[in-house]
């Protein structure tokens, strides 16, 4: 019997029902195009991520609004991948804090739930996060599922991420439109109940580091051409996954090279070898 099934016991006999699980979204008009500009993985799918099922590490998922590496033996993403715009973030409808996990996956893969989190002193923490998603239901419904989620520490959360995720979404008020890539790495982090490597009774690792990678561009055409021409604006941060991290998102800046050394990822990998030498190795000084 899958894990995606609860027993329950009728006049009948047994009988299974679906327990907090469900697919992913029909992607209405608001979702991204599958490919070319303004899709999910327009500068690249870093870690060549593959949909087929020995892929179980490094398994790509498409769930329309946002695009996955999605690792089975840790539980979470390796990376997420979205493109953000005014008409993705428009607030067409309000956030739907309906956590479930996710239908989709091959069927041996063990299903996290949301009660895999439950008193694990971890934050449920969005790679892609629900105000980027607001355009609809099926938006925003998505980025609920836990396919989507790491054990975040609750101050890490709440404090750097939502401000640098709340500095993006201004960024993209100011008239731009922006290709980002979240991921986490290694393992052991600090919630609220103290140290731990995993949840979940070891399904879930804990991440140590959380990273972001955002490429900021003025609305327009042409995408790449405007990046490799060095019109976009590159911020890469990279903070502890610890309950004692300060909300300065600031503070915790890096380049991509970086990021790549601690992840063995190629990021970029859609642009030229001299765009890609040169923007990777930009340490932002935004403010």
């Amino acid at each position: 019997m899958s894990c995606k099934d609860t027993i329950l016991s009728t006049s009948e006999g047994i009988i299974t029902e679906p327990r907090n699980v469900r697919p992913g979204p029909i992607a209405g008009p608001d979702a991204q195009p599958s490919s070319g500009e303004n899709s999910n993985l327009y500068l690249g799918n870093p870690s060549n991520a593959q949909s087929s099922v020995v892929f179980n590490t490094n398994y790509l998922i498409d769930l329309k609004y946002y695009t996955i590496s999605y690792n089975a033996n840790r539980g979470t993403p390796n990376w997420v991948s979205w493109y953000l715009d005014r008409n993705s973030m428009a607030t067409n409808v309000s956030r739907q804090d309906n956590f479930a996990g996710y239908s989709g996956l091959p069927a041996n893969w063990y299903t996290v739930l949301t009660t895999s989190y439950t008193n694990s002193g971890f934050d449920r923490g969005h790679n892609c996060p629900s105000a980027d998603r607001l355009s609809s239901i099926a938006a925003n419904s998505s980025v609920f599922l836990m396919v989507n989620m790491i054990p975040q520490a609750p101050r890490n959360n709440q404090g750097v991420w939502n401000n640098f995720e709340n500095y993006l979404r201004t960024r993209v008020n100011q008239g731009n439109e922006i290709y980002i890539i979240m991921g986490s790495y290694g393992r052991g982090g600090t919630g609220t109940n103290g140290g731990a490597l995993t949840i979940d009774q070891g399904r879930v690792t804990v991440p140590s580091n959380v990273y972001k990678i955002a490429v900021i561009l003025p609305v327009g055409a042409n995408d790449l051409l405007r990046i490799e021409n060095g019109q976009a604006e590159i911020i890469a941060i990279d903070t502890p996954n610890l309950n004692t991290v300060e909300a300065n998102w600031q503070d915790y800046r890096v380049t991509i090279r970086e990021l790549e050394s601690k992840t063995g990822y190629n990021f970029l990998s859609t642009l030229s070898s001299g765009a890609q030498n040169r923007l990777k190795n930009v340490l932002s000084n935004a403010a």
